[in-house]
């Protein structure tokens, strides 16, 4: 999840409706003079035009009036997000309220369903913002602030032996096939900025939210192409084969390296590879591994970096 999302900015007259979700409490007007329920805040009521509104509490039972899926993220934070379920709901008090559907299916949703509130966490500040979910769901599951946490390597089944002057077996490893992919990491802010303080590389494309969601291409911020790269020791591979017989092992540099698309803060990464080449050479046995890293969704990869890995006996 992105750290980076533009967030509601609550005005002197909205700013009830926005506390209160806080508080878990759905919180929208009514006017005292007509008992017209009114949605979005305002000063007046649209149907008397009377100044006399009170904010009170409803239960939030709705049913779906329109949606639509996205899977164009609008800016690049909310790729992890995608895709979207957008919609507009009526409350039982007949007032609509744009919002995002979670927890469901789009094989679920049904023009007219009935809905919940889900007062869902969006930041460690305790900011909350309604989306809505179908009754027979989790809701109060569906409210926690995502986890920012890697997701574990899943299990692997034993790997194949293969020793280092073995050449034919080595052989058999070279293959356009990738491998499966690895388990996700999470790029967030938090990450980044850590990242650009030990590395000295604080350019504002990196480090800057609001500058890069205005002036960057990208529409926000973009991990440093270094980082995504060394993050690769994160992501398990599941190879299917492990060399045998040597006593060192190095990284030896890669052939080739390349940046093709750029990680948003707040994307989540994972990698396969291929064994590009073998070579058995006097000082020992090198591998070159292709490995390339994605945003999770995404065709085009991230980093393309050809590993050279020396097996030395």
């Amino acid at each position: 999840m992105s750290n980076n999302k533009p967030m509601p900015v609550a005005t002197q007259i909205s700013a009830p409706f926005w506390e209160g979700l806080k508080a878990r409490r759905l919180l929208i007007q009514q006017c005292n003079a007509c008992a017209h329920w009114n949605f979005y805040p305002r000063r007046h009521c649209p149907v008397c035009l009377e100044h006399d509104l009170a904010w009170r509490e409803v239960d939030g039972a709705a049913t779906l009036y329109s949606y639509t899926v996205t899977r164009i993220a609008t800016l690049p934070d909310f790729m992890d997000e995608m895709p979207q379920k957008l919609a507009v709901v009526e409350l039982a008090e007949g007032v609509r309220i744009n919002t995002n559907l979670v927890g469901l299916e789009e094989n679920e949703i049904e023009i007219g369903m009935s809905l919940q509130p889900v007062f869902a966490e969006v930041d460690a500040k305790g900011t909350r913002l309604l989306r809505f979910t179908g009754v027979d769901k989790d809701a109060a599951g569906l409210e926690p602030l995502p986890a920012q946490d890697s997701e574990p390597a899943p299990e692997q089944p034993p790997a194949r032996q293969i020793d280092l002057n073995d050449g034919p077996a080595l052989q058999s490893l070279v293959s356009e096939q990738y491998s499966d992919w690895s388990n996700v990491v999470v790029v967030d802010q938090a990450l980044i900025d850590d990242f650009a303080r030990l590395s000295g590389d604080d350019y504002w494309i990196h480090t800057d939210p609001e500058k890069a969601r205005l002036q960057s291409p990208f529409g926000g911020t973009i991990a440093h192409g270094a980082l995504v790269q060394v993050l690769q020791s994160r992501m398990k591979l599941a190879l299917g084969f492990e060399i045998s017989g040597f006593t060192t092992q190095i990284n030896y540099g890669s052939d080739r390296l390349r940046f093709p698309a750029p990680v948003p803060a707040g994307s989540r990464i994972h990698s396969r590879a291929r064994v590009k080449k073998v070579e058995i050479l006097t000082r020992g046995t090198q591998l070159t591994l292709e490995l390339n890293i994605h945003v999770v969704g995404q065709d085009r990869p991230s980093v393309i970096n050809d590993l050279v890995i020396l097996y030395m006996a």
